[in-house]
Formats: structure tokens, sequence, C-alpha cells
């Protein structure tokens, strides 16, 4: 049964044109690849509510979500860019995810704690920023996205300034984390390979179109279209 439904959703930018149906699972983690300038981000601002559609509407478990603004919405987004404050404890970081002005009762405090223990940070969470690595930093937003108990967890190649190591570890937590809280995860990458290992299916996007969409390894295996065969053959893939 659908647990995200995209609509036949359009969007305008100058000439540039988004359209897009697709409907993902319940707990399913999908792949958003394709080249640069596809539409891969876009639609993941969309589904934010980061940008707004010319038409269409985005469902998420039957209710229509179109017109909400992005804090109203049952989604969180995870970007490249951590966007920590860098004068704030990773504690204080994660909290934002509670309350913007940090205003945290004895219930904030707990699902705090209970997300930096699901993300591996118990004991770093007095640092400041500098003082943790990059992949720390990435799982101290990760742990703002996961406090905020929403269904639905964006990522917008989070994970891409990372070594090949690191990224493997936060993939298997970001898939760990989707089965343990019944995520439904949407994943943009450069890498379908090394996200071939957790995501369930695809959709590979050109032009700001959905050229083909299914199983994952299907996809990279058995490309249909042209478009998917020059773009697995090219060194960001």
């Amino acid at each position: 049964m659908a647990f995200l439904t995209i609509d036949h959703l359009r969007f305008l930018y100058g000439s540039w044109q988004l359209s897009v149906d697709a409907t993902l699972k319940e707990n399913s983690c999908t792949a958003i690849i394709g080249p640069s300038g596809a539409g891969k981000s876009t639609l993941l601002s969309l589904i934010a509510g980061f940008e707004t559609p010319k038409k269409g509407a985005i469902y998420i478990d039957g209710t229509n979500i179109t017109s909400l603004p992005p804090g109203k919405r049952p989604v969180t987004m995870l970007f490249q860019d951590n966007n920590l404050f860098a004068h704030l404890s990773l504690f204080r970081n994660i909290g934002l995810g509670r309350d913007p002005g940090l205003r945290l009762s004895p219930s904030d405090h707990s699902s705090i704690r209970q997300a930096i223990t699901e993300v591996g940070l118990t004991g770093l969470e007095n640092r400041l920023p500098h003082a943790v690595s990059g992949g720390e930093r990435q799982r101290t937003a990760l742990a703002r996205c996961l406090c905020q108990n929403r269904p639905v967890l964006l990522l917008d190649e989070p994970f891409n300034s990372l070594d090949p190591a690191a990224r493997q570890e936060m993939l298997i937590l970001v898939n760990q984390l989707r089965h343990d809280q019944h995520l439904t995860v949407l994943i943009v990458t450069h890498n379908p390979a090394e996200v071939a290992k957790i995501a369930d299916s695809a959709i590979f996007m050109c032009n700001g179109n959905i050229s083909e969409c299914g199983d994952i390894n299907e996809l990279l295996e058995n490309p249909k279209t042209p478009e998917l065969e020059h773009y697995l053959r090219s060194p960001n893939a």
C-alpha cells in the first residue's frame, strides 16, 4: 500500500520543468539517482515544503500535505551541509530539532538523549562541532532529524564529503534506524552501488522526469533506457 504518493506534481523554474508521479511504500528506502540538474534535490525540496509546485499534490499516509509549511509536515531532511551551529554543543544542536528556541522540557531532554544513543554519540554530546569528526557531525545532524519523530526522512547527498568507510557506516546506521523507527527514507546519491546495499528501490531522474523506477538491483544491472545506461557508465555513478 502506498505511504508516500506524488500525484501529477509539476514545478517550473524558468523554462525548466519537473514533472513527477510516484508512489512509495511505508518503511521503504528509495534511492534517487540521475545526472546533475535532473531534479533530484528539487523533488526532495518539494516533498519537504521548501519549494511550491505549480500543480499536483503530495500525500503522506493518505493526508494531502501540499499546502502545509515545512514545520508542519511529517518530514525531516538531512543535507550535505550539516548546518550545525559552531558555538553550540552537540546536545544543543540536536535540541534545535525539538525547539528552535531551545526551550527544552524534560520530555525533550529524554528524546534528545535517546537520539544521541541511537546514532552512537554517547559521551560526545557536550563537545562543540569543531571537536568531533565529520562523520560525528553528520550523526549529530541525523540525531536532530530523529528527535523530531517524523516518519519520512529525506537525505540529500548528506554523506558525500565523508570517506568511503565513514559513508558505509552512515548507510548502515540509516538502514538500522529505518527498521527500528519504521521510517520511510528517500536518499539522493551519486553512488548508487553503495546505496543499493540498503535501498529497496530506485528512481532514475533525467531532465526533470522519472525515466525509470523499480527494484534498485534490477535498474543497476539491466537499464532499459540509454540515459540510465549512459549515467551508470559515467565516472560519478
